[in-house]
């Protein structure tokens, strides 16, 4: 059962958040950026609102909350109501796929990134980028997700778990930016993206599908 009843029912709310805490949403958009291929068909899975789609220039998107779909549509993203373990697409149908901070909503992270790595071409890119929950940041979440509208319903996970999943579908030539050094609220400037993991608390990991693979478990 995908987990879109906060987001149906508080649109605004989540609006708000990038409003209010617009250098972390900057600086995980620019942590973002260095790993996404320069040209390509992309899909975002989990694309909320179009908030990373749209600056980032991905046309499509998958979503499963009717109210965060309407919001991409405004902002030009084509989007599929479907959910990330059943995406709606044809095998090796796109150049990569993006996936933020949608991990941690999704009923099975293992069977979401299989399908990712299905509708991806040989070769092609899957981005993920998360909450760390062995960060600070992570730390505070999960102490106080029964708090949180949009949380409580969430499962966060580590870099090193989403490696594994990221494995078991069988990508490859993992590579990692980090940023979110500071909590989010007492940020006055945007933070610098790093290469690596281990300190920033939102952590992008970038892995390919070999070339000459098939399309995998469905």
């Amino acid at each position: 059962m995908p987990k879109t009843g906060p987001f149906d029912s508080h649109a605004a709310k989540y609006e708000a958040w990038f409003q209010r805490n617009r250098f972390a949403y900057q600086s995980e958009l620019e942590a973002i950026r260095p790993l996404l291929p320069g040209h390509g068909d992309g899909l975002e899975i989990g694309v909320g609102s179009g908030r990373f789609a749209a600056p980032l220039g991905i046309k499509n998107g998958v979503e499963p909350s009717e109210a965060m779909g309407a919001l991409a549509r405004q902002r030009g993203i084509n989007v599929t109501n479907s959910v990330a373990e059943a995406l709606a697409f044809e095998d090796s149908r796109f150049d990569f796929a993006l996936m933020v901070t949608t991990i941690c909503f999704v009923d099975d992270p293992g069977l979401a990134i299989k399908e990712a790595y299905r509708v991806l071409k040989p070769g092609g890119a899957l981005i993920i980028g998360l909450i760390d929950k062995d960060s600070p940041l992570g730390v505070v979440y999960q102490a106080h997700k029964n708090e949180s509208v949009f949380y409580g319903p969430a499962t966060f996970y580590s870099a090193d778990e989403v490696v594994a999943f990221l494995k078991d579908a069988g990508f490859t030539d993992f590579r990692f930016v980090q940023t979110l050094f500071t909590n989010p609220a007492d940020l006055k400037s945007l933070e610098p993206a790093r290469e690596g993991r281990g300190e920033g608390s939102f952590v992008v990991v970038k892995a390919l599908k070999p070339a000459g693979a098939g399309a995998g478990e469905r």
